[in-house]
């Protein structure tokens, strides 16, 4: 039975905090994500490569060249722990031999490391989308469908400890919605498409975890949020716009921890801080640490309340000093151990060093205010009270509307006046949502262009 979620896990704002959840997740090595300590998270891809049959004894070879390399970094720098998120890429999902067999050879080495040195380790697997490589896709059904969900049931079987996944569920729809400025299309497809979509996707993914004794840790609107705060970053939507999709993408990722997900969120779910907020779930993220992958304006205020620090993922290239996925490693333990020295220093040196994160980013875009503690808190309270998901996500885009606007008005947030315009925009876009979900998919079906997308992968009629 689905979880609800109806009252802030804090007490306080005080209490949010990163390195601390009020429900912590510990793995079968003892590991405890959320218990105090901050670890960080390496995620490492191939240099450009193809991957087919010919190539795979040079996959192996990467791979190998990457685990050791990262993790005779973490035993030469003392880290008293480690995440290693393992992302498939597609042709490892579509045919799941492959990529159990990387999954193994990474997870082994780990292992040995463990046994070896003392060295505590945790994977997390992270299998392709796959089912968006067909337009409009087949979500619950089909080929990759069914490969996908081989892959995760034989990566848990070899160890992983965590199971992720970035999905994208109604990303069909959400595309040109956001290259178009559309908050109507947005909601519908992270408010409809995506909740249904996230409730079948999750049932799943925990009932494989539940069978192996993995973890069903999250997802990410990584594919919704995260092109909009890029697309943002290049110019070519409003920043404000972007901030409100971010906050419009709670109640999808919510899903999974309704659906039995426990934690720890996913790196580039930048909504990570509401999940924390209302399912008090740990959560993973990534900021400055993930230059590496993508250029961003909160840098420093998306480690405010961290357990997991990551490095969003780094191709195996050569660096002046070494391999780039071991200068992440080394970048991202100084970057914890930096803030579990201010942990052991007590309550107040954490609050110190958590608003220094987010007063350094949040008064220069709207896109880090919204993820300020304290705002992620009060935003959080607001969408909580609502009883359905449709209507929370609709409630965090006019919280979130309102928020940005007092901001400016009250100096907290510096924004170009054309900037500024677009909350009269998108206010004026939310007045066009109606408050009942069936009415609102019988209004917009006529506006979505006929073969966009399968109604009835989504369980729509």
């Amino acid at each position: 039975m689905a979880k609800t979620f109806d009252k802030l896990a804090y007490k306080s704002k005080d209490e949010f905090l990163y390195g601390y959840s009020p429900n912590p997740v510990k793995t079968k090595n003892g590991l405890v994500i959320g218990g105090g300590d901050v670890y960080p998270e390496i995620n490492f891809t191939l240099p450009p490569m193809n991957i087919n049959e010919s190539t795979m004894p040079e996959v192996r070879k990467q791979y190998t060249m990457i685990i050791n390399g990262v993790l005779k970094r973490a035993k030469e720098l003392h880290a008293p722990g480690i995440a290693v998120e393992l992302e498939l890429l597609p042709p490892m999902t579509l045919n799941p031999k492959w990529g159990i067999e990387v999954h193994k050879l990474v997870r082994d080495a780990m292992f040995e490391y463990e046994a070896k040195y003392g060295l505590k380790s945790v994977m997390r697997i992270t299998p392709n989308d796959t089912r968006e490589i067909l337009r409009p896709p087949f979500l619950r059904r089909g080929e990759p469908w069914e490969n996908m969900l081989k892959t995760f049931e034989g990566c848990a079987k070899d160890g992983a400890d965590f199971l992720a996944i970035e999905s994208t569920g109604g990303k069909e729809i959400d595309d040109d919605a956001l290259v178009n400025a559309d908050l109507r299309k947005v909601i519908f497809s992270l408010g409809v498409l995506g909740v249904r979509d996230m409730r079948y996707l999750w049932g799943n993914i925990v009932k494989i975890a539940d069978e192996t004794g993995s973890i069903a840790s999250g997802d990410t609107a990584c594919g919704f949020g995260n092109t909009a705060m890029i697309l943002a970053e290049r110019g070519f939507i409003p920043r404000m716009f972007a901030a409100v999709v971010r906050t419009v993408t709670v109640e999808r990722s919510l899903v999974a921890y309704e659906m039995g997900a426990v934690g720890p969120s996913k790196d580039c779910a930048y909504e990570g801080p509401y999940m924390k907020a209302m399912a008090g779930v740990p959560i993973a993220m990534e900021g400055k640490s993930s230059a590496c992958a993508h250029l961003t304006s909160v840098g420093n205020v998306s480690q405010a309340v961290a357990d997991l620090w990551s490095n969003e993922s780094v191709q195996n290239v050569k660096l002046l000093s070494d391999m780039a996925p071991v200068v992440s490693m080394e970048q991202l333990i100084y970057d914890c151990r930096l803030m579990n020295e201010a942990k052991n220093d007590g309550h107040e040196s954490m609050l110190k060093l958590r608003n220094w994160l987010s007063d350094s980013d949040s008064r220069l875009d709207p896109q880090a205010y919204v993820l300020r503690p304290d705002v992620v808190y009060d935003i959080s309270s607001e969408i909580i009270k609502e009883k359905d998901a449709f209507l929370r996500t609709k409630k965090a885009a006019e919280v979130t509307i309102e928020k940005l606007r007092n901001a400016i008005s009250n100096k907290e947030l510096k924004v170009e006046k054309k900037e500024e315009r677009w909350l009269d925009i998108m206010e004026s876009q939310l007045d066009d949502i109606p408050d009942d979900e069936e009415k609102f998919w019988n209004e917009i079906k006529d506006e979505i262009e006929p073969g966009k997308f399968r109604p009835e992968e989504y369980g729509l009629k």
